[in-house]
């Protein structure tokens, strides 16, 4: 399997993050206090500087594991605080272990959960396992990261599977503060995902980890795991939590499920206009998680904002880039004028060359005539940058030909016609 996943690496681009500055750390000590210090939770005390002791006197690195399944194709800023804190492991030597679930994606992981998730297909799975892969590497570095898929060893035998399950008990699974919930509020709970603590546990025992991350909604998997490497006669592993990253909208954890998310492999003007979006409160703490320090002193927020977000989009893409967004946004949004390239859009016009506005606009923008109407009585359609009235409906074609048509804050289109 060891050249399986070199040879999956070999074209990966390079991370573009950089070792951080940090402290002389000449001790395990200093080098647990380096590690830990933006962690949530450090399980059980003590347990990652004896960890790095015992690596220090083997003379080998610590295998450091992070468990992802791949249930959305694309990696968003949240999960790169954890790849961030494995990329400091790395960058000390040590050996990251990427485990992309695409056995337990099967099952569904129900942390956070108020209700089962849905099933996605062993094709989704595969497909969305090659995309996480690669966007990992923007933070991580090749040389230092092991990937394995979980499937390697959980398609086990029923007699495996039973092992297994002996490990711990029904009542014990229960203690988690998800199913606790669920069952007070008579939800079901799918058997699979009774099992899947189980089975992240096990990936442990199978790669032998020495340290496994996750975000603080995995502290129960985490500790789970703990008991499982026992129960398999493997030392136990230690634990850091990190912080979880609210979305753009600054209240629930960043999420696609909830649209509030920044991609790491989205387009640079989206990554810039969306992290600009992200309200004051949340500021500090975005500063903090992606950029390991604290908004500049004595900045505005607004300025605080174009800072952060041309920081990233040059680590997901480059400087250049990241300029360019720049002047992009402030084309449309400060400048209100037409970004330099707009997408064509035909519209129709009846045998006396008459266009009607809501179907040119449902036309061009993907929406109902009714939903068009509503936009030009609220003031939301412009031609060419000026307001358009919301009467007359109907508009000599001439007058439309080659104009730039823009619904909202974002969305343009030049008329062509059909």
């Amino acid at each position: 399997m060891r050249a399986g996943w070199r040879q999956g690496l070999a074209g990966g681009r390079q991370s573009s993050i950089r070792p951080l500055v940090r402290p002389e750390l000449d001790t395990p000590a200093a080098t647990a206090a380096w590690l830990t210090r933006n962690a949530v939770d450090a399980l059980p005390a003590g347990g990652l500087e004896r960890k790095l002791e015992e690596a220090r006197a083997a003379g080998r690195p610590l295998r450091v594991k992070l468990g992802i399944d791949p249930t959305a194709p694309d990696i968003h800023l949240g999960f790169t605080v954890v790849l961030g804190k494995l990329r400091e492991f790395q960058d000390l030597g040590h050996t990251v272990v990427l485990i992309v679930g695409d056995y337990t994606a099967r099952v569904g992981d129900p942390s956070g959960r108020s209700a089962t998730r849905p099933v996605l297909s062993g094709e989704q799975i595969d497909a969305n396992a090659a995309t996480f892969q690669q966007q990992a590497l923007k933070v991580l570095d090749a040389e230092r990261l092991e990937v394995r898929r979980n499937g390697e060893w959980l398609d086990m035998p029923a007699e495996e599977l039973f092992r297994l399950l002996r490990t711990t008990t029904v009542a014990r699974i229960l203690e988690r503060d998800d199913f606790a919930k669920r069952m007070a509020a008579h939800a079901s709970i799918s058997a699979l995902e009774l099992l899947y603590p189980l089975l992240q546990g096990y990936d442990s025992v199978a790669v032998r980890a020495d340290v496994e991350l996750g975000g603080t909604d995995q502290t129960f998997n985490l500790l789970l795991g703990r008991d499982v490497q026992t129960a398999y006669g493997q030392p136990e592993q230690a634990i850091l939590t990190m912080p979880i990253l609210p979305g753009i909208d600054g209240e629930r954890k960043m999420s696609k499920s909830y649209g509030n998310y920044v991609g790491v492999s989205e387009p640079p003007g989206e990554i810039y206009g969306k992290t600009l979006r992200v309200p004051d409160e949340a500021l500090a703490t975005w500063h903090e998680l992606l950029l390991g320090e604290p908004p500049p002193a004595g900045v505005p927020p607004r300025d605080a904002k174009r800072a952060l977000a041309r920081a990233l989009v040059t680590r997901f893409h480059d400087a250049a880039a990241a300029q360019a967004a720049e002047a992009a946004f402030d084309r449309v949004h400060v400048e209100h004028r037409a970004p330099e390239q707009v997408p064509e859009a035909a519209f129709a016009a009846n045998g006396e060359g008459v266009a009607h506005l809501p179907a040119v606009l449902a036309g061009a923008f993907g929406i109902s005539t009714s939903e068009a109407r509503r936009a030009l009585a609220q003031g939301g359609v412009r031609l060419d940058g000026e307001p358009l009235a919301a009467e007359p409906l109907d508009r000599p074609a001439a007058e439309l030909e080659g104009r730039v048509l823009q619904l909202g804050k974002r969305r343009f289109a030049r008329l062509r016609g059909g």
